[in-house]
């Protein structure tokens, strides 16, 4: 199965610890996580996503405002400029050991963080990747070979 993925919740993904809006919402972030780690492939998308789906419910959700799709612009651009490779609607990307070494190690630098400006989350996010992504649900196998955390 393919996990559909808006370009910001890839640096979402780097420092998810189960925390979020609802359980509900979290039980899912926790089974996304669970498939990515296992090695599924990701489908990016325009707007609402895998991620999105539990609250798309609500009377305004917020994956659905201005906001989440600038977040989405300058998360495509940073991550596309660090991996070389196109960050856009359609296009298919394995979430391997290295590509997410390479995606924590440019998150902790600060170089992938303009998506985060203004997000509700970014303390938490710091922390954790300050704190060496201890905790995080996201893991790849041979992800911890010659990492510096």
């Amino acid at each position: 199965m393919t996990i559909r993925l808006r370009a910001h919740h890839l640096l979402c993904l780097l420092t998810y610890v189960g925390k979020g809006y609802s359980p509900a919402f979290t039980a899912n972030y926790d089974g996304i996580a669970e498939r990515l780690s296992r090695g599924e492939d990701i489908l990016l998308v325009s707007g609402p996503d895998d991620i999105c789906t539990p609250l798309l419910g609500e009377p305004e959700p917020h994956c659905l405002r201005d906001s989440a799709a600038g977040r989405d612009r300058q998360a495509g651009d940073d991550v596309e400029a660090l991996l070389a490779r196109p960050i856009r609607d359609g296009v298919r990307l394995d979430l391997d050991a290295a590509i997410l070494l390479r995606l924590r190690l440019a998150f902790a630098a600060g170089h992938v963080r303009k998506a985060c400006g203004g997000c509700e989350w970014s303390d938490l996010c710091s922390a954790v990747a300050s704190g060496g992504y201890r905790d995080t649900r996201l893991q790849r196998p041979v992800e911890t070979q010659n990492c510096p955390f």
